[in-house]
């Protein structure tokens, strides 16, 4: 029974950790893309911290598909073999993680700031400060996660686990259940709650109609993102609770092989909360695939088709078609 069930979890996680990682990729590739490339979004702090959302995912899908690998060749991810890779493990998992989750936050609280009615609040958010803030978080995350994998080691008949005590209850009781899951499901659900009563108060106020659309659309995407952010993210913070203070020993095979079903499929729901976002951007916002789509065929397509064909569009036309490209970009 147990060799059955941990052959099913094997199988699982390589498959659809494959198609997970894959989807990914390509979706958080395009977000970046779309974001850094589309003149609407290029001086927009939210599609900034999107970006940066999207960069730690879809470095984050590159790692899942390395433990896939590691999965498709020994079986497991082999961080009860090799204590380097236990601690390289912990350190890139939570550093990518937490910043991805920080970002989520920072999105729901600056799309608030933004929209907000008062004029002092809304200056007080600038894109310099966005960046100097995200880059405090990313170096606050990285301190913290290199000491998350200075205190995990090789246990014998466990595996990759916290080995010092202390530690172990500063994670059960303070980092997943708080840092990792009951702080940033309430910032940024309280956030983007306030953001969307502000959106639709924003007609009262004096605003440029592009500014108009583009605050509505961020918002209605950030606010889907936010909802799908909080029930992929509560499975597997109680799946880590409970695997820190649940140690279960390899020679306890039926027991093992449920908590290993277990893990990977609380691993498979955090690798979706990974990959989704473009994709609830995609289902939220009729706007963000009209942007997308053009972005894909009138400047990829075009980029591509142009570097195969010398001399295709003359100085002339290159200006035109620029100039239709900004048009386009604003509607």
């Amino acid at each position: 029974m147990s060799s059955t069930i941990l052959s099913f979890a094997t199988k699982y996680s390589l498959y659809s950790g494959t198609v997970i990682c894959s989807l990914g990729i390509v979706g958080n590739v395009i977000n970046i893309l779309v974001f850094t490339q589309l003149k609407v979004f290029r001086d927009n702090r939210c599609a900034f911290y999107l970006t940066i959302e999207s960069i730690f995912n879809f470095l984050y899908m590159l790692f899942g598909i390395s433990v896939n690998i590691l999965i498709s060749i020994y079986g497991d991810d082999e961080t009860g073999r090799s204590l380097i890779w236990c601690k390289l493990r912990y350190i890139i998992a939570q550093t990518l993680t937490s910043c991805s989750f920080t970002m989520v936050c920072c999105t729901a609280a600056d799309e608030y700031f933004s929209t907000n009615y008062r004029c002092n609040l809304r200056q007080t958010c600038t894109l310099k400060l966005s960046r100097y803030l995200t880059f405090i978080l990313i170096f606050i995350w990285t301190c913290h996660s290199i000491i998350f994998g200075y205190f995990s080691d090789v246990m014998p008949s466990i595996g990759c686990t916290i080995s010092n005590e202390n530690y172990r209850q500063y994670a059960t009781f303070f980092f997943y259940p708080v840092l990792g899951g009951v702080l940033p499901i309430v910032i940024s659900s309280f956030f983007s709650m306030l953001a969307y009563r502000n959106v639709r108060r924003i007609v009262r106020r004096q605003i440029p109609i592009i500014r108009r659309r583009l605050d509505r659309q961020i918002t209605a995407m950030v606010l889907l993102r936010i909802i799908v952010f909080i029930c992929l993210t509560v499975p597997s913070i109680i799946y880590h609770i409970y695997a820190i203070n649940t140690p279960v020993l390899r020679n306890t095979s039926a027991q093992y092989a449920i908590v290993r079903l277990l893990q990977i499929i609380a691993f498979s729901l955090l690798n979706l909360n990974h990959m989704s976002s473009f994709y609830v951007f995609i289902m939220s916002s009729s706007r963000f695939r009209h942007q997308v789509k053009y972005f894909l065929i009138k400047k990829c397509w075009k980029h591509i088709r142009c570097c195969h064909t010398e001399n295709l569009i003359s100085p002339g036309n290159a200006q035109t078609f620029n100039s239709n490209i900004e048009h386009e970009q604003n509607n």
